[in-house]
């Protein structure tokens, strides 16, 4: 059977197996999947449902062999039925980093990692996980993998999707610009939550607070993953374009300065977003330390549209000459 026939029956018999548990306990979809992702899983049914239910749910299942898939296209169904799920929400927040942006964040976290057998990565903000798992599923490193999600539901459909993955990320509910109990990281990767942070308590705890009014969260948390990378260590974020021309830019820029060297300015196509003031860059800097010098010239660069294969690929040569011209290890 091809690969492909595995994938989309991987979807379909999830998506089936949702429904049906959505209908029979009154959960929304996101909700129905995370149960259904354990069943699969966990290769039982434990939910309280009808013994008809537990028929059907079983009969879909079985048809899924999780060991003829690659991880990547566990995660790719899997992100599948949550986009569905999305769509039927009404939280703002809950929102996935579109896959080729995924990607091709992955391609820079190897760039960043190249001369490393392992390391450490922190997702501030990992959402349903699907950032974080394609870059390790496109990474041959060993791997510690450190996420936090403040939203319950985002968080279990991250966790049985990292299960499904055979992913060992260490997830931890909580508000990631509280105190984390975990050891700097080599690096930080993140589609970050953009906005005001409603807590003033916690954001005066940082120097990024606004100096009147309410602090930015993506500020804050630029921060807060700053302090635990390691000296030298690499963050990789996704950022708004206006965070540069926002009243609180000049104090961000002035901090960034101050403890960090910014190595690559990457905007994102502007078709990929709705509006353009929604539009998004990749922003990577790097935390100072000692014997870390910043590179003579920053990559500064509009990224072409990722369905451009040609256009994207000379884009890959012009970043991976850069990369070797001015990472200094």
């Amino acid at each position: 059977m091809a690969n492909k026939d595995h994938f989309e029956i991987l979807f379909t018999n999830l998506d089936e197996s949702a429904q049906i548990i959505q209908n029979e306990c009154e959960l929304t979809y996101l909700e129905a999947l995370i149960y259904a992702g354990e069943c699969l899983f966990e290769e039982e049914i434990s939910k309280p449902i009808s013994e008809l239910s537990k028929k059907k749910i079983k009969n879909a299942l079985q048809n899924v062999d999780l060991g003829e898939l690659s991880k990547e296209q566990i995660r790719k169904a899997f992100q599948l039925a949550i986009l569905k799920g999305m769509k039927e929400a009404t939280q703002s927040h809950h929102a996935m980093t579109p896959d080729a942006v995924a990607v091709f964040m992955s391609y820079l976290v190897n760039k960043v990692t190249e001369k490393k057998e392992n390391f450490r990565v922190l997702d501030p903000a990992v959402g349903s996980g699907n950032l974080l798992t394609a870059i390790l599923n496109q990474t041959n490193k060993t791997v510690a993998s450190f996420a936090i999600e403040p939203d319950e539901t985002l968080l279990q459909l991250g966790y049985v999707s990292a299960n499904l993955q055979q992913h060992n990320i260490e997830f931890f509910h909580q508000d990631s610009l509280t105190e984390i109990f975990i050891d700097p990281v080599d690096i930080v990767v993140a589609d970050l939550p953009v906005g005001y942070y409603p807590n003033q308590e916690i954001a005066n705890k940082y120097e990024l607070k606004a100096k009147e009014g309410m602090s930015y969260t993506h500020h804050l948390m630029i921060e807060q993953s700053l302090n635990y990378t390691k000296q030298g260590g690499f963050l990789i974020f996704m950022i708004p374009n206006f965070m540069f021309e926002s009243d609180q830019a000049k104090q961000f820029h002035t901090y960034i300065k101050e403890h960090a060297h910014i190595y690559a300015l990457l905007q994102l196509p502007k078709s990929m977003f709705k509006e353009e003031k929604n539009a998004k860059s990749i922003f990577i800097i790097r935390k100072k330390g000692e014997n870390i010098k910043a590179p003579n010239q920053a990559l500064l660069s509009e990224l072409p549209s990722f369905s451009n294969k040609q256009a994207l690929s000379e884009m890959i040569k012009s970043i991976n000459n850069w990369f070797e011209a001015y990472l200094k290890y």
